[in-house]
């Protein structure tokens, strides 16, 4: 990989000079490929996939751009996104870990709480993403039922029925897409700032103790829906939790929508690696089922 044209590209942004020194690939990524670019005095943390996924890093140089506004969690500075002959890439702060406490759990719930409480007329967000490299549709909508309805579960399994999965996976996720309004039958969600891909692996706390989240997949949806993912895989503690709940209790109903949120990673997760995650939807969708009737 020659790096000159990444580092003209951060010198331009920056307005500081910056002589790529080495580069070290970095682990951690299904999506993308990542490295860290070293200068004498300062490093960068660098996203690379094909140049036709521009589009993709567009967006998440904005998603970063919009939590960065709210100043509740932080989050990695972009600094620059663009193409070079063979590759898109996305530029980034690049950020020393450290290690979690109850300390760092409790504040990264309050600041999540926080970040949630950011809220906007409509549902969606002013551009589209992606949610792994699968696109993710954010068109404004002001009814939050027909937004999910349309843009996140049925788009999912339409993508599925292309995919060959059919059967009881279409035919109950038909029935949920008709009747899923039982599931707000006492909740009126509202549009709050969400990061849209809150796994554990998208956060972590740097050397000085501060929580920070990245990777989003923004738009302004039900809080419920963040909150959800974040149970999904594990790895955030009860201090988190509890932290949120002291800032913005959650609606009891959660209990059950939690499943039908996680329900559309799970099945974004079912197109993009495949049938093992088909029981596991199908689980999902039985249980929800159960639940309306």
């Amino acid at each position: 990989m020659n790096w000159q044209v990444i580092s003209e590209q951060i010198e331009s942004a920056t307005g500081q000079a910056f002589k790529v020194l080495s580069a070290h690939s970095l682990a951690g990524g299904d999506i993308n490929s990542a490295y860290r670019l070293q200068a004498c005095d300062k490093s960068y943390f660098i996203k690379l996939n094909s140049a036709d996924l521009l589009a993709m890093f567009e967006a998440e140089f904005a998603g970063l751009q919009e939590l960065a506004r709210t100043q509740t969690v932080c989050v990695p500075a972009p600094v620059v996104c663009g193409q070079t002959a063979g590759h898109s890439f996305l530029v980034l702060e690049h950020i020393e870990f450290g290690c979690s406490s109850q300390a760092t759990d409790r504040l990264l719930g309050q600041q999540l709480a926080q970040l949630h409480q950011q809220q906007q007329a409509y549902f969606g967000w002013h551009r589209d993403n992606t949610i792994g490299s699968t696109l993710q549709l954010n068109r404004k909508s002001d009814d939050w039922l027909t937004f999910w309805r349309e843009q996140r579960l049925g788009m999912q399994l339409k993508l599925a029925a292309k995919n060959g999965y059919s059967g009881r996976l279409q035919a109950s996720g038909e029935r949920l897409y008709n009747d899923m309004a039982v599931l707000f039958d006492s909740y009126l969600p509202q549009p709050s700032l969400l990061h849209g891909d809150l796994w554990a692996g998208n956060a972590a706390v740097d050397k000085q103790g501060c929580p920070l989240v990245f990777d989003p997949a923004c738009y302004y949806g039900d809080r419920e829906a963040d909150l959800a993912m974040t149970e999904l895989f594990g790895g955030f503690s009860q201090d988190f939790y509890a932290a949120y709940q002291a800032v913005w209790p959650l609606d009891k109903g959660y209990a059950v929508r939690k499943t039908f949120y996680n329900l559309y990673h799970i099945l974004n997760h079912l197109n993009l690696f495949g049938g093992g995650y088909l029981r596991q939807a199908e689980s999902m969708l039985t249980m929800l089922l159960a639940e309306i009737n």
